[in-house]
């Protein structure tokens, strides 16, 4: 397994600097197509027997990296499930927003959950704050709970939110503690990332979004010792019967980080598209030549890598990065 973390990172490289001929384009649906076709191409060079666990959705919805669909050269190979979001941040790269990067996590068979596309109610925070949050526990509860581990006042904790009409009532309820509320429009996983990492200014997540990126985020902070709940629900009725067809009628159930991505040995992969707090996006350089920003973290061995790289697309294309 070890040896599968360059590999993994040379797809989501290849895959940031397909969708980000689409920046700013206003065309979401191309930007998405475009990193889905070159990761699904770098996955069938893999000496790996995979099943993509996490994916773009249903086989009758999705034509690659559909949910079930087998990846890899297959045979007597490494047996994986991988979770991939090709491109979270579809509207950040057509608009031309922060924080739009490609994603995945692999991990051992049978490791990561096979969570349906529908919502979940999630909370997340760093490891100075793991054990203190309680997803049935009140916004204020959580909030001071925060403060406490952190040595700050409720005033000066920062939450993020996802922007949408929904978490209006959330957002009054943070404001009505005194704390501060950051919302940004796509990226559930990027943003649960931001409470690990000291420079974000960010202290805790909150908010429904993706269950799948339920899932991604959780394998990211596995490796990055922080902590998130989640709780699946719908929104809409169709996400309701997929919930009823894949046999989640629990819905009370606090998903923990384990429960989300339980391995010992998950690689967790993103290469930013467009700029994010932790990660720069795709530049071009001249010549041909195209720089990126990669993050490649293991949980075995706790060991989290940034790497900055330089393709000269003279010399190889997307399939050889």
């Amino acid at each position: 397994m070890k040896q599968l973390a360059l590999e993994l990172a040379r797809i989501t490289e290849a895959s940031a600097i397909a969708s980000a001929e689409w920046i700013g384009r206003r065309n979401a649906e191309a930007a998405d197509a475009a990193a889905v076709d070159v990761m699904r191409q770098g996955f069938n060079n893999l000496d790996i027997d995979g099943t993509i666990v996490i994916g773009e959705g249903e086989r009758d919805k999705a034509p690659m990296l559909f949910i079930g669909e087998k990846v890899g050269k297959g045979s007597d190979t490494i047996k994986v499930d991988i979770a991939v979001d090709p491109l979270e941040g579809t509207s950040s790269v057509a608009y031309g927003r922060p924080e739009a990067m490609c994603v995945m996590a692999v991990a051992q068979s049978g490791e990561l959950l096979a969570a349906p596309d529908v919502y979940m109610k999630k909370i997340a925070v760093g490891p100075k704050c793991r054990g203190v949050i309680d997803i049935n526990a009140s916004v204020k509860e959580n909030i001071c709970a925060v403060a406490d581990a952190l040595g700050k006042l409720p005033k000066n904790i920062t939450v993020m939110v996802l922007d949408r009409e929904r978490h209006l009532p959330l957002i009054e309820a943070i404001v009505a503690t005194g704390a501060k509320v950051h919302t940004f429009s796509d990226g559930d996983v990027s943003a649960c990332m931001a409470t690990c990492e000291p420079d974000s200014g960010i202290d805790l997540y909150l908010g429904i979004g993706g269950a799948p990126e339920g899932v991604l985020a959780a394998a990211a902070l596995r490796c990055m010792g922080g902590e998130i709940q989640g709780q699946l629900c719908w929104i809409n009725d169709d996400e309701k019967e997929r919930l009823d067809a894949a046999g989640y009628t629990d819905l009370d159930r606090v998903y923990r980080t384990r429960d989300l991505a339980s391995g010992d040995e998950i690689f967790f992969v993103a290469t930013a598209v467009t700029d994010g707090a932790a990660l720069n996006g795709v530049r071009y350089l001249g010549n041909n030549r195209i720089s990126t920003d990669t993050i490649v973290m293991r949980t075995s061995s706790g060991t989290i890598r940034r790497i900055s790289a330089v393709h000269d697309l003279n010399k190889k294309d997307l399939s050889t990065i």
